[in-house]
This record gives structure tokens, sequence and C-alpha cells, in this order.
């Protein structure tokens, strides 16, 4: 057997852009400090083992969707996506460990699954572009799980870089790639991530539901992607629906814009505002938000945060807020109340920094 490998994967937070990967526009996500540890070794022969949190689960090289349940269907799918892109790669041990939060929007699976696929070409010899592991890692979440998910969070733990967000033009492919310095904590702000620690069953069926009708709403304006769209475009759509998914396209894309210019320029009070902005936008026109999201942008506004948003699918998981330093103890100390006034599980609240892609542990 070969020596093992280990390779550290972080998960990402959206700044903003939510919803628009899958719609051809921008999105500015980061990767964050708080990852994924996959331990991988060659073995001579077609089974692959993954363990993890004291799990085990044990297949072969020529797994095929549906045939991998849980938490496994994910290595699964990467290892089936990694040989229908044409790779020929062997059996490997793979060892998972994660201070990454399950389900809380914070890309765990795409970590997962691109974690796996980089984890294996590597152990075999075969490098590629990040950008082209990112598109084998997607494939295994639409095709091989199901999940019909962009490609965003791939890129964002893949090709981030420390210090920076990752401007990603989704209307392009591949996905034209960027860099924007983030130097937040040189003015004594931090980025805070509130865990709700909740997520609703209506997750899955909806974000599928939001796609469907963006693109119906792009297939009723002749365009190939909804961010596409000018601000004309409602004016032209008979459905509500449709004209509000636009509106929060149209103005969601023109926030990107803004935020990311408001970063290179270190317009802090300007950044925050299109924060909070976004999410009343999820809220009320994407529709994707809930009271735990809603309960803790407005906590984290009340106790100072220049800004708060909503981050990831929707329907639970997590917000973040762009807050002074000293104000992050109050800030974490109002929102475990509000939620335990309502008897909601107690979210978990921490600061993250802008951190580097999937590396190679020496």
């Amino acid at each position: 057997m070969d020596d093992v490998r280990r390779w550290t994967v972080p998960g990402r937070v959206n700044l903003i852009g939510e919803h628009l990967d899958h719609n051809g526009g921008p999105t500015l996500p980061m990767a964050i400090d708080r990852a994924m540890t996959l331990k991988v070794r060659r073995r001579p022969d077609s089974v692959v083992n993954v363990w993890s949190d004291g799990r085990r689960a044990t297949f072969d090289l020529g797994v095929a969707p549906g045939q991998v349940d849980g938490w496994a269907a994910y290595p699964a799918a990467a290892i089936w996506a990694v040989a229908r892109a044409g790779h020929a790669v062997g059996g490997v041990d793979l060892v998972v460990e994660s201070d990454l939060p399950a389900g809380a929007g914070l890309a765990s699976s795409a970590a997962l699954v691109a974690g796996t696929a980089l984890a294996v070409l590597d152990a075999h010899g075969i490098e590629l572009p990040r950008e082209r592991v990112a598109a084998i890692a997607q494939s295994a979440e639409n095709d091989g799980v199901g999940v019909p998910v962009g490609r965003m969070d791939h890129l964002a733990v893949l090709c981030a870089r420390q210090g920076h967000a990752l401007q990603v033009d989704h209307g392009s492919e591949p996905p034209a790639l960027g860099h924007v310095p983030v130097t937040w904590a040189d003015a004594g702000l931090t980025l805070v991530v509130i865990d709700t620690r909740s997520r609703h069953s209506l997750a899955e069926s909806e974000y599928a539901a939001r796609r469907a009708e963006c693109a119906q709403a792009a297939e009723a304006l002749g365009l190939t992607h909804l961010a596409q769209a000018g601000v004309d475009a409602v004016l032209r759509l008979d459905s509500e629906v449709a004209v509000q998914r636009t509106r929060h396209v149209i103005t969601e894309t023109a926030r990107v814009r803004g935020a990311a210019n408001a970063l290179r320029a270190e317009a802090w009070p300007q950044l925050g505002a299109m924060l909070t902005a976004s999410h009343a936008s999820l809220r009320d026109d994407f529709e994707v938000s809930c009271p735990e999201l809603d309960v803790a942008v407005e906590t984290a506004v009340e106790a100072g945060a220049l800004g708060a948003r909503m981050t990831g699918g929707g329907f639970g998981g997590s917000a973040i807020a762009l807050v002074e330093v000293d104000r992050v103890d109050d800030l974490r100390r109002r929102v475990e109340a509000r939620h335990l006034d309502r008897d909601w599980p107690q979210p978990h609240v921490f600061a993250v920094r802008p951190s580097p892609a999937a590396r190679l542990e020496p």
C-alpha cells in the first residue's frame, strides 16, 4: 500500500449572490477556516473504503448512482463522476474528519465531493485544473446524488485564495474567476456565521422549485440565463411569481457587482447595506428564508452589525453578519436569547476568516 496523503478542504460562506449560479449570474463566495480533512491511501484492488465519524462504507470502483445511500452517497458519486469523466483510478481507503457543521449551508457536501475527487485523482498521479475538478464534483452532486446544485460551492472550496473572496461569473463556461481582497479585519471588523441549527423539510424540494421557476422566467423572456435580464424584464412577465424571482435575480446581480466594488474600496457601511438588502430580497422576492434566519438577521442588525443576510440555499442553515470584533459577544448573547424565547435550538455563532482553497498538507 502507498503512503497516506492528507488534504484539507474548506467550507465556504457566500458573501452575496445567492441563487445566481444556476441563473448565470455573479457570486462572491469565500473559503473559510472551518474545513474537512480527507486522508487517502491507494489500494491494490478496486475496493473503496470510506470512514467518517465512526461509520464505514465499502463499495467498488464500478459503483453507480443509487447503489450507495446516506452520507456515503457523496464520496461514491465523486468516484463515479471521476470515472465518467474518463480518468482511470484504482481503489482507495479514505478517512473523512470535519469541523464543518453539516446542514449549516456552509458547503459541507461540496467539500466532501470535491475533496474526494481531488484526493483520489491525486493519489493516482492525475493532476487536473481545479476548474475541471469543480465540474466533476458538480456532476457528482447533480447526476450521482441527484441534487441540482450549481458550481459555486465547488469552485469556492477548490479555487479560493487566502485573504480574498472569489468572484465568479457563471454566465460563461467554464465560469470566469477573479479574486477580491478582503481587508475588513484591518478596520476592526469580522464576519460572523450564525448557524441556526434549523433545517426545514422543504429545503430540497423548494430549491428545485426555485430553479424551475427561474428557468421558466428565462424561457418566457427568450434568455439563456435569467441573469441576462434587463431592468425592464419584469414588465414583460405575466406571472407574479416570475416577476418576484426575476426581480431578485436582477437586483442581486447588481448587489454582487456593488459588493465587490465596496470590498475593493473598503467601503464597509456600503457592503453591510448590500448584505441586508440581499436578505430582504431572498425573504420577500425569492422566498427562501425562514423565521430562524429572519430573526438571526434582525437581531444581528439590532446588535450593531453593519449588515447581515442568510447564506446558502435557504429554509434553514446559517446567516452571516459583518460586525465589529468587540460586538461579537453581545451579538451572540442576543441571538441565543431570541432563540431560547422561541424554544428553537441554540444557535452556534462563530467568526470566520477568508481562507485558502483545498490543499495537500505536508
